[in-house]
């Protein structure tokens, strides 16, 4: 009589030819699933400023049809693009490739210099301001201190496109970015004018903490903000993730890799002692060499990045582990930013769907 062999374990995993794919969910759906504790970092995804840009495109969809025109991706998440894409916006990287003047176009959540609009009213296009109103802050920062005869100091990357906003809000010259301690030590600013700075809403705080330090110990007469610029939702998120990342084998920052904000979490947590930690987008990102024998993991999502996505995530543990949630809470969000006031109206009764 042939005996039936007994169940495959955990444990037994060693058994199974090498040949087959460890990490595949129907692999691991053969064994009983290891424990998994994951740690959700809180506040997460979404900010006030993000969430008014997404509402700006698809409130003028609603009250114009389609398509509507953005100019630069409206956030830096791929998944939001794609889905407004879905709904009828257009993406263009300059106003030149708006093809008809009586649709609307929409300026991203991360500012733009003063150039833009200038060239929307020439062209005498329908424009509408999305820039977080965070950001919008630096701009009128800069252009007091300008004002006041005073040389900025602006504090963040170069390239980004709210760095690249911020400097065009004044003339060539007017404002020296500083993006490092080595920038610091070399800087030469204008004789005889009194310096202020500024900086980009999403850096790391303690990196900026630093940078700041050492101007005002070079600079002792230097002017601060009177509010720090470093937005709530960056140093909130940033907060949560030190709190966590101690705690757990691995961490992941669900974002797009041109997200400023969900790098600088992923920093943040490789600094507080995180052993590994990973900006994932889509679940196909997640590398499972890496991931596939851990025992605890920390979960954040950058500013731009959907609740949807850190639900994927989560569902593609669970498909390996058997996951107990549990959320880490460090601050209560309650921020509210009202639409552009050319979209605070109700949909046109024709009205594309």
């Amino acid at each position: 009589m042939a005996v039936r062999p007994a169940p495959l374990r955990f444990l037994d995993i060693a058994a199974i030819p090498p040949k087959e794919d460890r990490h595949h969910p129907e692999f691991i759906s053969r064994v009983t699933k290891p424990p998994l504790a994951i740690l959700l970092c809180a506040p997460r995804g979404f900010c006030a400023g993000v969430v008014r840009a997404i509402d700006a495109v698809e409130k003028a969809l609603a009250l114009h049809g389609a398509p509507v025109y953005v100019r630069h991706e409206i956030v830096h998440n791929k998944y939001v693009v794609e889905s407004l894409k879905r709904k009828g916006a257009v993406f263009v990287a300059e106003l030149d490739e708006v093809p008809d003047e009586t649709r609307p176009v929409i300026f991203s959540a991360h500012g733009v210099a003063k150039a833009v609009p200038a060239a929307a009213k020439a062209r005498n296009l329908f424009a509408i301001d999305a820039t977080c109103p965070l950001v919008t802050k630096v701009h009128r920062e800069a252009e007091v201190h300008h004002k006041r005869g005073r040389h900025i100091l602006l504090v963040g990357h170069a390239g980004h496109p709210e760095v690249i906003g911020t400097m065009g809000q004044l003339p060539e010259g007017a404002i020296t970015l500083i993006e490092t301690l080595e920038d610091v030590a070399a800087l030469t600013p204008p004789a005889a004018q009194p310096l202020a700075y500024v900086t980009q809403t999403t850096l790391s705080v303690d990196d900026t903490r630093e940078i700041v330090e050492t101007l005002q110990a070079r600079f002792p007469e230097l002017i601060a903000p009177h509010k720090e610029d470093i937005c709530y939702a960056t140093t909130n998120r940033q907060e949560a993730v030190k709190r966590v990342a101690p705690q757990v084998d691995g961490l992941i920052v669900v974002g797009s890799p041109n997200s400023s904000n969900s790098q600088r979490l992923r920093e943040v947590a490789e600094r507080a002692g995180c052993p590994v930690a990973r900006l994932v987008l889509r679940t196909d990102e997640i590398d499972w060499a890496v991931f596939g024998n851990i025992r605890s993991l920390g979960i954040t999502a950058g500013a731009s990045a959907p609740e949807v996505l850190v639900e994927e995530i989560i569902d593609a543990f669970a498909a390996r582990y058997e996951v107990r949630v549990e959320t880490v809470s460090t601050a209560d969000e309650n921020v509210f930013f009202p639409l552009p006031r050319e979209l605070r109206g109700e949909a046109a009764p024709n009205a594309a769907e």
